[in-house]
């Protein structure tokens, strides 16, 4: 629903990637998990199905972006961090990758991101596209599309500081 915004084209996705799993399973060698397989197929169905739509016009309203001074508190006039609001250690960050746990956070902090936000982060650090294509699909200038993952990246880091990593690098 993210990347896609409409539920009926989101539904869609979903069933042609369940279709093409059931046809390819014999190809399934079993080098993945079987939910990682069917995960990179849904990938490649809303890939596929953003790139088929670039020619159509984008109707929908720009969502409200994280504000550049929402920020503004983290850094001196320099713009050197602040030593209350330096990013904190994060301790071992692969271990960290393989706690379900983190996903779960990281989860919730995606959605507490504005929906256009969130959206040009899954597209570019998700599923790989390249900027031109974003900025494609969204209308976005590439500064546009450069300052939106900036906020975006954050955005997340300041949220996964409160909620995963705590205030001294501790994991939750």
């Amino acid at each position: 629903m993210l990347q896609l915004r409409d539920q009926a084209a989101a539904e869609d996705a979903v069933q042609e990637t369940m279709l093409a799993a059931l046809q390819g399973v014999e190809r399934f060698a079993s080098r993945a998990q079987l939910k990682t397989w069917v995960f990179s197929i849904l990938k490649n169905k809303i890939i596929d199905a953003i790139r088929r739509r670039v020619r159509e016009p984008n109707m929908t309203p720009p969502d409200e972006e994280i504000a550049d001074s929402d920020f503004d508190p983290l850094f001196d006039e320099r713009g050197h961090w602040r030593r209350e609001s330096q990013p904190s250690t994060w301790g071992d960050p692969v271990k960290a990758l393989e706690n379900t746990r983190f996903w779960a956070v990281f989860d919730v902090c995606m959605n507490r991101l504005p929906a256009n936000t969130a959206r040009v982060f899954m597209m570019r650090e998700v599923l790989g596209l390249e900027t031109e294509e974003i900025c494609r699909e969204l209308a976005l200038s590439s500064g546009n599309c450069w300052v939106v993952l900036h906020r975006a990246r954050m955005g997340l880091r300041l949220c996964l500081e409160e909620t995963w990593f705590g205030k001294k690098g501790e994991t939750a």
